[in-house]
């Protein structure tokens, strides 16, 4: 097939393309840019199509996969650029009041949170907590992976009571 007769055979297939592209965006505008991408990555990479498959769907298989990168990064450009407007005021007041002195304080809770573990559950969650994968601790430790699981478990939810008046927020992901 030649390259001519291939962007006949694409552009054939440009009002379902629009349809389909609506269902992603909701703009129309949006869309006709989505189509056109498509379209243009599709006659770009001609010779990737094998003759004799489905072309609309590998048209459609472009078209998912353009518009879930170009939302990945608008996504990661927004959260990278914010600009002074559009900090909202509980943002500002967020930032104004959390300093180093209270993290200090949190972390001092946590080191002592810890240090009231018994060592069974201590060294397991430590070395869990380091990145050490529950058949390494377990051979580590010389004791079975569901006892290694279970201290670990054990240890969470000693954490969690001496921790319970800091909420998620300050304390991170998923720590515990």
């Amino acid at each position: 097939m030649t390259k001519l007769e291939f962007n006949h055979l694409v552009n054939h297939h440009t009002v379902s393309l629009r349809s389909y592209a609506l269902n992603f965006t909701k703009d129309s505008e949006d869309a006709n840019d989505l189509v056109q991408d498509t379209i243009l990555k599709a006659i770009t990479y001609y010779n990737k199509f094998k003759e004799g498959t489905n072309l609309k769907g590998w048209l459609f298989t472009i078209m998912k996969n353009t518009f879930i990168n170009n939302y990945r990064r608008l996504v990661k450009t927004n959260t990278l650029i914010t600009q002074s407007e559009e900090i909202s005021s509980a943002n500002l007041s967020f930032s104004a009041t959390k300093n180093s002195a209270e993290s200090k304080f949190v972390m001092g809770d946590i080191n002592k949170a810890l240090a009231q573990l018994p060592q069974e559950y201590y060294v397991p969650f430590i070395r869990y907590f380091e990145g050490y994968k529950y058949h390494e601790i377990a051979d580590m430790l010389q004791i079975p992976i569901g006892t290694v699981k279970t201290r670990i478990h054990v240890a969470r939810g000693i954490l969690k009571k001496y921790l319970k008046t800091y909420s998620k927020e300050i304390l991170g992901a998923n720590i515990l």
